[in-house]
């Protein structure tokens, strides 16, 4: 009879796990369409006052610099382990910061495509109206352009795990931490001097948890049950984050030098003091550790 409960109760718990393993995936082709999540560092971007006026900015490229590929341990992966779009989420972010009173932000990737646009609405005009073709208007400078990139991207910094069987009943959990780095250069295009310059880190969580159980009922019958899920931060989120707090600091150590200013400095001041809070307590955290707003 002792038995008969043990093997019931352990029996409902595995069927109850792979139930959480297995809920969020039952129909995945009903699952809609939705908007990116907010990181820690979302709000920090958006909540801070706008700026007294502006900055043109534009970005060339943010390119992946680690040269990393995804992790495997069964065969070679070929598929890159950093996202190859790193510069449409810092032009992402740059549109968003202080709900967007602080850039403008210049299309600079996509400038042939542009270009040719500009050149075939041009010789359109010219065709209709000759000579009194008017002019299509100056294309926006940038008086800041943004160098970097994502110059680091760290495999297994830390590994673990604990796991323990009896009676051929166990269940065994496992995680992993990668680490993305990120450096974002603020540079001046009038003189090419680096107004700021900041590296960011953040880190990835992978967690294994399994359970399982092999044992003879009978002389003549063997159950044998497993159930388990992994999870795994997505790297891109990752790098977002990053990129969102390299911009947020770069912002605030303008402000404070004096690059740059708010539109209401009693405003300002606050996003200052409450900028120096947060960066003490990042400061004095164990690498990387979030900090909630």
């Amino acid at each position: 009879m002792f038995n008969t409960s043990i093997r019931a109760l352990l029996l409902v718990s595995l069927l109850a796990l792979g139930g959480c393993a297995t809920g969020s995936i039952n129909d995945p082709f009903a699952s809609p369409a939705g908007y990116i999540r907010k990181t820690h560092a979302t709000s920090f971007l958006q909540s801070l006052p706008p700026a007294e006026r502006k900055i043109d900015i534009a970005i060339y490229e943010f390119p992946d610099l680690t040269g990393q590929h995804k992790p495997n341990d069964s065969f070679p992966e070929y598929s890159r382990a950093v996202t190859q779009g790193a510069d449409a989420i810092l032009v992402d972010v740059l549109s968003r910061v202080g709900n967007g009173e602080w850039f403008n932000v210049v299309e600079r990737r996509g400038l042939p495509n542009l270009l040719r646009e500009r050149q075939i609405i041009q010789s359109t005009r010219q065709q209709f109206n000759g000579g009194r073709a008017d002019l299509l208007p100056a294309l926006t400078f940038a008086g800041v352009i943004i160098e970097g990139g994502v110059i680091g991207y760290e495999t297994n910094l830390t590994t673990g795990g604990a796991g323990a069987r009896y009676l051929g009943i166990g269940a065994s959990t496992e995680y992993r931490t990668d680490l993305v780095t990120v450096n974002l250069r603020f540079v001046s295009v009038t003189t090419g001097r680096i107004m700021k310059s900041v590296t960011t880190t953040k880190k990835i969580y992978s967690l294994k948890l399994q359970g399982s159980v092999f044992k003879y009922i009978a002389s003549d019958e063997l159950l044998e049950l497993e159930a388990g899920f992994t999870r795994n931060d997505p790297p891109q989120l990752a790098i977002r984050e990053a990129i969102e707090l390299a911009v947020y600091t770069i912002v605030m150590e303008g402000a404070q030098s004096g690059l740059w200013s708010f539109a209401d400095s009693v405003s300002g001041q606050q996003a200052l003091e409450t900028y120096r809070e947060r960066r003490s307590k990042i400061a004095n955290a164990p690498i990387n550790q979030n900090i909630e707003s």
